[in-house]
């Protein structure tokens, strides 16, 4: 039994040691944001870039979970008022299938009933748009600070 014991604790210290270092040396970072027939994504790349990391996008929420069964991707970025698919049924779509995957939320009108939904589905954060690249820096910093322990997007 002491026999047993010992092998499962050096496997299990073992197994969290890797899953340390995996969440410590992120080698491909993915973003995936909702589509925009604006300059949205280009400037998100514009930031995310020099970071050396990928920007994918989604035009609707089966692009999402479709993008996301196939890469591994560290946040989400969704439009409220994408046009093709509210952002909140995008996120409840998501919610469903990854329910840790890290979601930030654009909008145009953040109400209390917006705001009230965003916390029940467990949203990050709910930015207003139009967006301040500052403030959507400032928020990725904190969410990879908190989520893989990564100062990728500290200034």
């Amino acid at each position: 039994m002491t026999r047993y014991l010992a092998r499962y604790l050096h496997f299990s210290e073992r197994k969290c040691a890797g899953m340390v270092s995996n969440l410590s040396k992120l080698e491909e970072i993915n973003l995936l944001t909702s589509g925009a027939n604006w300059a949205w994504p280009q400037a998100v790349r514009n930031i995310l870039r020099p970071r050396g990391v990928n920007l994918l996008v989604a035009d609707n929420a089966n692009d999402f979970v479709h993008i996301i069964e196939r890469r591994r991707i560290h946040t989400t970025i969704v439009d409220m008022e994408s046009g093709i698919s509210d952002g909140l049924a995008t996120i409840r779509i998501i919610r469903k299938r990854y329910p840790l995957l890290p979601c930030i939320l654009l909008t145009r009108a953040a109400g209390a009933s917006l705001l009230d939904n965003a916390l029940r589905l467990d949203v990050f954060s709910v930015i207003d748009k139009p967006v301040d690249m500052h403030i959507l820096q400032e928020q990725l910093n904190r969410l990879f600070i908190k989520k893989y322990n990564s100062y990728i997007f500290a200034k």
